[in-house]
């Protein structure tokens, strides 16, 4: 028997805060929300970096925690 997937949503925003161990203060362009978001693995492991104004990829977390940044553009 398969489980389906979860279908992530992911939208887009702008940095606006650098806070220590990656995580990041981001403003989503489709709503007006400050969200709290942390860098994914494959961009820690690629050392890929971010800077305050940066406009970035983020996939939401289902309960409305936190977001990871999973593209930088």
């Amino acid at each position: 028997m398969q489980i389906p997937n979860k279908i992530k949503k992911t939208t887009t925003g702008i940095v606006l805060e650098a806070f220590p161990n990656t995580l990041f203060k981001v403003k989503l362009d489709n709503e007006n929300v400050e969200l709290l978001c942390y860098l994914a693995g494959k961009m820690r492991l690629h050392r890929i970096k971010i800077l305050i104004g940066d406009k970035v990829e983020v996939i939401l977390d289902e309960y409305g925690g936190k977001g990871r940044i999973i593209r930088r553009m």
